[in-house]
């Protein structure tokens, strides 16, 4: 149960840092409002993302005997993931661009993350079929990969809208760009992981014997 709570909290831990919409617009309501602002939009994949999840669960959970799709559904969490981190060691910085808006943060938050593909694509590559098997291996693992997850997801965001008014120059200091380099190997061994299930479960590489 504490590898998927700490596998959720490291790909929590990515998600919540690495450049993206949201966490852009959690850096530019924190800069154009408040604090509370850029919390309201860190939170939005609580209110989000469950539909998400219980939608992937359910798709899984009727292939959950064709082993040759799930393993390719495993191939392409590797290249989701594989992505992730490629972009995160590629980081230089962050670039924030402000724009004029109206203070509604809460409601641009659900609206961007709705509309983003990330979460679809990680759940139904990465988040769902791990969650499968973590089940597979104790009642509670599932619940310990969300609590990680989440709390790293969505506590990451908080932690930078705290700072973000103290410390602009943040997201193009040495800190941030080594420390997504950091997660960046750490997602390319993930991806490897996963590319050995999935070929595991095609038949293509004999899996270990217990």
């Amino acid at each position: 149960m504490g590898y998927y709570l700490t596998l959720g909290a490291l790909l929590g831990l990515s998600a919540g840092l690495a450049p993206g919409p949201l966490l852009t617009l959690v850096i530019s309501e924190t800069l154009r409002h408040d604090v509370r602002a850029g919390i309201r939009v860190a939170l939005a994949p609580m209110v989000t993302d469950l539909p998400i999840i219980l939608l992937t669960l359910f798709v899984l959970s009727r292939l959950a005997e064709f082993h040759g799709i799930l393993g390719a559904v495993s191939i392409a969490g590797g290249v989701f993931i594989m992505f992730m981190g490629y972009g995160s060691l590629r980081t230089t910085g962050f670039d924030l661009k402000l724009q004029d808006g109206k203070r509604m943060s809460l409601r641009k938050g659900i609206l961007t993350n709705m509309l983003s593909p990330h979460p679809y694509l990680f759940w139904l590559s990465v988040g769902s079929p791990t969650m499968a098997r973590a089940l597979d291996e104790h009642l509670f693992a599932p619940a310990a990969f969300i609590a990680g997850f989440y709390t790293c997801l969505v506590g990451s965001k908080i932690a930078l809208a705290l700072l973000v008014g103290r410390a602009k120059a943040l997201f193009r200091g040495k800190a941030y760009v080594w420390s997504m380099r950091l997660l960046g190997a750490a997602l390319m061994v993930l991806a490897l992981l996963l590319f050995r299930d999935g070929l595991q479960l095609i038949g293509l590489l004999a899996a270990p014997k217990t």
